[in-house]
């Protein structure tokens, strides 16, 4: 099988993970294309694309511009094949941000008018050591609600890689369908 990963990151924990994706699926026997959205060459070609993996974080409520762009631009090819879509946020580290994270990705599916296989909520992370003392307050308050963490500690990092692990084996291996 030849999958696509298309992704953007941020702060750098897509990218990881959008890696960690592309060596899980190599191992399996299976072809990668790469491809992250913030480039500006033009997209890979969809002819011999079977399946299609899709990840994007969440900042300000919203994955980045220029991926959905992508979705947009690309929005028949994409929804004509299996698609898992990993939605990247912080809110899906923590039990009571779930239905909030869930939202990231209903509005931006409504937006672009992407219709996907499977979607995974996948935690992402944070780097304090990039934030000024505004950025670090934002962080606490805004993002993080209060929650207890270690400002001083450099990376956070909340993915649950061994889920990821199940959920791209899952659909690489079992026969999932379209996104149509």
């Amino acid at each position: 099988m030849r999958f696509l990963v298309a992704y953007q990151s941020i702060e750098g924990q897509t990218a990881k993970i959008a890696k960690f994706v592309e060596e899980e699926l190599t191992s399996l026997g299976n072809d990668v294309i790469m491809f992250n959205t913030a480039d500006a060459g033009p997209a890979p070609s969809f002819d011999e694309i079977d399946q299609i993996v899709l990840a994007a974080p969440v900042h300000e409520r919203r994955h980045p511009q220029g991926f959905e762009v992508f979705l947009r631009a690309n929005q028949d090819k994409l929804n004509a094949r299996p698609t898992l879509f990993l939605s990247v946020s912080l809110n899906a580290a923590f039990h009571e941000g779930i239905p909030e994270a869930n939202d990231y990705a209903t509005e931006m599916k409504m937006r672009t008018g992407l219709n996907t296989t499977r979607d995974l909520l996948v935690a992402g992370a944070i780097n304090t050591g990039e934030y000024d003392y505004y950025a670090r307050q934002v962080l606490r308050w805004v993002v993080m609600r209060g929650r207890d963490f270690d400002t001083n500690v450099q990376q956070h990092e909340f993915t649950d890689w061994d889920v990821l692990r199940l959920a791209v084996t899952k659909f690489a291996t079992e026969d999932v369908g379209t996104g149509s």
